[in-house]
């Protein structure tokens, strides 16, 4: 009872202040990292896991890079979600622990110079769709997931994701497909297409 009446008068404002958006009924623990917090909008009723890192910070030439997390969507315990341009979750999106987000790297094309040294390559920017659900331990790096598509646990996603799809493994490959015909998810080609 205490915590909750020291977050909603002290967190919850300080939060209002120093975010871009921090919507109705939110959640963001005290144990949260978060850089340029001016460029995170959070929707309501988001709730957002114990240790975990949101960025939304300009190193590559995008001067207003911009993390949006959308209503309805709950993001698991040590979340590390990096951007550099644009990343956006959508509505009512599960994460499970552990996920990684990114819509940058770090080059390492010179073997001369230490890779913490080398310059930070932007990526495309990332949008995961309304009511997707993703596993634990999933990183995502410049690739975007469609709605209602599932990623399982310890997936590489590097290639865009369609809509309706279930990925898995490491780099990610479709293995099924929501066929609305059939009005059941069917087996799949990794290109998406049934088998």
């Amino acid at each position: 009872m205490i915590l909750a009446i020291i977050y909603k008068l002290v967190l919850r404002p300080y939060y209002k202040k120093i975010l871009g958006q921090f919507g109705q009924k939110s959640f963001l623990p005290f144990s949260t990292k978060l850089e340029f917090a001016k460029n995170i909008f959070i929707g309501n009723q988001v709730s957002i896991g114990r240790m975990s890192w949101l960025a939304s910070n300009p190193l590559t030439n995008n001067r207003n890079p911009i993390l949006t997390i959308g209503d309805g969507t709950y993001i698991g315990n040590f979340a590390h979600i990096y951007c550099t341009s644009k990343i956006e979750i959508g509505k009512n999106v599960l994460f499970a622990d552990k996920v990684y987000v990114s819509d940058n790297l770090h080059t390492f094309e010179d073997v001369n110079v230490c890779i913490i040294n080398q310059s930070i390559k932007q990526l495309d920017t990332i949008n995961i769709g309304d009511g997707a659900w993703i596993g634990e331990n999933v990183c995502i790096i410049g690739a975007s997931i469609g709605k209602q598509s599932v990623v399982g646990a310890n997936s590489v996603v590097n290639k865009s994701i369609p809509d309706y799809c279930v990925a898995v493994g490491s780099p990610a490959k479709i293995i099924k497909r929501y066929s609305f015909e059939k009005k059941a998810w069917l087996k799949t080609n990794s290109g998406g297409d049934f088998v």
